[in-house]
């Protein structure tokens, strides 16, 4: 894992135009059986990859908090909202909540979520390859490939499964 996980941002970079023209057709023409090809290609790249194992979302990146988000995660720290915004966050360029900085303040040295069950939606939906309608989201899969090995296999079995 650590040997692909180095050589993946070259790869996504090798991989960038011809992804982008893929994810460019397919928004003007997606299958009618999109959001089930997704879902059948993302059950079976999770059901051999482990993220603990890799992390690298976690270690690399930081999630955007909604107002939700930090609500429930200040209540699980007993915190004030505003205390849990001074403690961990900032606002970055677009006006979003932000960590103060990565890897994510919540990850230990195993690769665990120390605050799994109260975690960002960011979080509890990377990589994003099982939402419906997924070629809306393209740009963001374009980045997610360079980070994660289980979406990078997802979009190359995407290309292999689809007719553009």
């Amino acid at each position: 894992m650590d040997d692909f996980l180095k050589q993946l941002p070259r790869l996504a970079k090798d991989k960038h135009n011809e992804n982008k023209k893929f994810f460019d057709k397919l928004k003007k023409k997606a299958p009618k059986n999109m959001d089930y090809i997704m879902q059948d290609l993302h059950d079976r790249e999770f059901k051999k990859t482990d993220c603990l194992t890799c992390a690298n979302c976690c270690k690399t990146t930081g999630p955007l908090f909604t107002l939700a988000d930090i609500e429930r995660i200040a209540k699980h720290f007993r915190q004030k909202p505003q205390q849990f915004i001074d403690q961990y966050l900032r606002i970055d360029e677009d006006n979003d909540y932000v960590l103060k900085s990565v890897p994510c303040t919540f990850l230990d040295h195993e690769n665990y979520c120390m605050i799994y069950d109260v975690r960002p939606k960011a979080c509890r939906e990377f990589p994003h390859t099982d939402r419906k309608k997924f070629q809306q989201i393209s740009n963001l899969t374009l980045k997610n490939v360079a980070i994660c090995p289980a979406a990078y296999n997802i979009v190359e079995e995407m290309k292999k499964k689809i007719p553009v």
